[in-house]
């Protein structure tokens, strides 16, 4: 997107009349910068070329650390202290899984949170100057990037696909 594109945004009533507008607008060369949706949506995601998120993993190898480290801090405590009670042995397996557990949970926040700063890019501050409110409640919201010249084409095309009266423009 150059400095002198405009962002117009159009207002659609369903999920199915979004994805037929998204396929439309692409099919006729113009540039889907964002789409607001009030639930998730894979179709939509899939339609504008987006991959699946990592942070799963993340999450998974951040628990996996977790339980190996929980453990091995458990058994390394107790063969450092060797404090031996009624002739219990000193590695007791099944409460150190335990604090495996708990350190399992942990370390899969810990990863998460991680997954989160790394992988989905916070927003730009001026994130919210494109969005509309109603696309966190009842409409689906398509941003199309386009230049000066070419806005009265755009809001053509958006009307024709379905869009609600009252497209805004951006800067």
């Amino acid at each position: 997107m150059t400095t002198d594109a405009i962002i117009v945004t159009g207002l659609f009533k369903s999920r199915k009349e979004t994805l037929a507008a998204v396929e439309k607008i692409q099919k006729q060369g113009w540039i889907v910068t964002e789409v607001h949706s009030p639930i998730p949506s894979k179709s939509l995601a899939k339609a504008l070329g987006r991959k699946k998120s990592k942070i799963g993993w993340f999450t998974l190898v951040g628990g996996i650390i977790g339980f190996f480290s929980g453990f091995s801090l458990a058994v390394f405590t107790a063969t450092r202290w060797n404090l031996i009670v009624s002739g219990k042995p000193i590695v007791s397996w099944i409460p150190f899984f335990v604090i495996a557990f708990e350190c399992t949970i942990l370390f899969a926040v810990f990863g998460n949170v991680l997954g989160l700063l790394t992988q989905v890019g916070l927003p730009q501050k001026d994130y919210e100057k494109n969005y509309d409110p109603e696309c966190s409640g009842s409409l689906y919201g398509i941003e199309v990037s386009s230049t000066r010249e070419n806005v009265d084409s755009l809001k053509d095309l958006l009307y024709q696909a379905g869009s609600l009266k009252g497209q805004r423009e951006n800067k």
